[in-house]
């Protein structure tokens, strides 16, 4: 497969030096590198940011420009002795595959180290067709992917000597309920054929990579919070399937069993209309009944009606919404939900108002990238 580092012997994957960028002081400077942009980091600046000494901060970052994760980025005007040295994070050093199964498209990206997306696929998919199909497909198309990206990525690395193709990983975000620690899925909604199938190690054994699988509302919470979204929030995705992704205190929650999140088969309507789960009146069945039927008004405020019951149960700083549904009418989806929301408030006197409503401005692939990304970074909710 096209940018898989390969070991002396040809018999497997490096990983992309994984190894060399675990420890957690490596992950702070990385962290800096990265959120300094362009415009790089002294390594005085980095020092005092890090609380490591100055000679830890040298050897560390001696070790990334050896290995091609950081390079100069010039020099900057000291307020007293020789100007510094700016270090910048090479952005093309490592790359990462997030793919994301939905139960009818598949759509996978290849993100380099920022999380900039530099190559993307998306075709149908059918998941209810079983594992064996499902996998395969996957790994063609991530194959493809990787392939043809290829060639312009290894024409970036030509001012790099020394520098290999590399590939850290892919992350996979998949319908839930699923266990994201062992990588296996549980009963998903309208397919329980799937239970208890080995995700992870399916397409790490078909890739030769590793790989790392969660709920797609989860993959999607983490590209938000580490593109930058803070405090606590709930989104809420709405497309074949209603679920959530909880940030709480700046990282994901999952859960004892990483089975948070269920959003959509809480029941508000007792006796209600059967859900696929099983059950009746879960806030799925209703709202995507009210999308089947046109309705969109009637599906928001459904959508609103849970979202109320997360922010009374948990309190968080925002709702944030996304998935196709919304996505086609974001405006009926946010004016709705919103709405709900204020109503509550003003019926409760909540302190400070309503919690804000807004669309998520990241996408549920880019999220599963950064499942192989942000522990790079120091960041252990990857």
């Amino acid at each position: 497969m096209g940018g898989v580092n390969r070991t002396k012997s040809g018999s497997g994957p490096t990983g992309a030096n994984l190894l060399a960028v675990r420890s957690h002081n490596t992950a702070l400077v990385l962290d800096l590198l990265r959120t300094a942009g362009a415009e790089g980091i002294s390594r005085l600046e980095l020092a005092e940011r890090t609380g490591l000494t100055p000679q830890a901060v040298s050897k560390i970052t001696a070790r990334l420009r050896e290995q091609g994760f950081a390079a100069e980025a010039g020099r900057r005007v000291s307020t007293g002795g020789k100007p510094r040295t700016v270090l910048r994070l090479v952005p093309e050093a490592g790359h990462a595959v997030g793919v994301q199964l939905d139960r009818d498209e598949l759509r996978a990206v290849l993100c380099d180290l920022t999380g900039a997306v530099v190559g993307e696929v998306r075709t149908g998919l059918d998941f209810g067709a079983g594992a064996e199909p499902v996998v395969e497909a996957a790994a063609r198309e991530v194959e493809g992917l990787v392939s043809g990206a290829r060639v312009s990525l290894l024409r970036t690395r030509a001012s790099l000597p020394g520098m290999r193709a590399s590939l850290l990983g892919m992350g996979v975000a998949s319908p839930g309920p699923l266990d994201h620690t062992n990588g296996v899925l549980h009963r998903v909604t309208g397919f329980p054929e799937w239970d208890g199938f080995a995700l992870r190690d399916a397409l790490a054994g078909r890739l030769g990579i590793p790989v790392v699988v969660d709920k797609d509302t989860n993959a999607a919470a983490l590209g938000l919070a580490v593109a930058g979204e803070g405090g606590s929030f709930a989104y809420l995705h709405l497309g074949t399937g209603l679920g959530a992704g909880l940030v709480i205190g700046g990282s994901v929650h999952r859960g004892a069993r990483t089975g948070a999140g269920e959003f959509g088969h809480q029941v508000i309507q007792l006796d209600g209309p059967v859900c696929g789960c099983g059950g009746r009146g879960c806030i799925e069945a209703l709202c995507l009944a009210a999308v089947g039927r046109g309705d969109l008004t009637e599906a928001a405020r459904v959508l609103g009606a849970g979202a109320a019951n997360l922010v009374g149960l948990l309190d968080i700083d925002q709702v944030l919404l996304g998935g196709r549904t919304v996505a086609a009418a974001p405006e009926i989806f946010v004016r709705g939900v919103a709405g709900v929301l204020e109503e509550r408030a003003r019926r409760e006197g909540a302190l400070g108002g309503a919690v804000p409503v807004r669309v998520a401005s990241g996408g549920v692939a880019e999220g599963a990238a950064q499942l192989m990304l942000a522990p790079v970074f120091g960041r252990a909710d990857g």
